[in-house]
């Protein structure tokens, strides 16, 4: 039985071999947000490995950007190789940077870590998240719009969501 979809919501066949298989799948699902009167989707999933020893999340979020360009990122710690998939210890927080003007902000979902295991480093135009608890582990490396003022970085940790905020040069 398949859950009622509230307004706004999409629903696409996305598999772990490939989240997007060939570009009319992703036509298609631009067509359905659309339909949907949407400009956000996200899909997301697991998979457990050796026994239940580790497990794989996995997932993408697709907005429509300035333009009505489509900007998709992923996340999780399943990564495509030349082998296929293979999940890794670390995980890809999902992530937003917005530029403000006269600064940027990045937005990270990290959930199930504690605000004192958050590192953050900044050197000209990359930003780099990582945070590690004793069940999860979280690396991404950002390239900001912009080179920032590491000095003016304004940090603030709630309920799993981690906002960083910094000045422009």
């Amino acid at each position: 039985m398949r859950p009622e979809r509230q307004k706004g919501e999409v629903s696409a066949d996305l598999g772990l071999g490939g989240l997007f298989k060939g570009i009319g799948t992703f036509v298609d699902l631009i067509s359905k947000m659309a339909e949907a009167d949407t400009e956000e989707f996200t899909q997301t999933g697991k998979s457990e490995a050796l026994g239940g020893k580790l497990q794989g999340v996995y997932g993408f979020s697709m907005r429509v950007g300035l333009g009505g360009k489509p900007v998709i990122e992923q996340f999780g710690n399943i990564r495509e190789t030349g082998r296929g998939p293979e999940v890794t210890e670390t995980r890809e927080p999902l992530v937003d940077v917005l530029d403000e003007g006269d600064r940027v902000v990045v937005i990270a979902e990290l959930p199930g870590i504690d605000e004192k295991d958050i590192r953050l480093r900044v050197e000209g135009d990359i930003l780099e998240i990582a945070a590690a608890s004793r069940d999860r582990k979280y690396l991404k490396e950002i390239l900001l719009p912009a080179f920032v003022q590491p000095e003016t970085l304004e940090s603030s940790y709630r309920n799993g969501i981690l906002e960083i905020k910094m000045a422009k040069k």
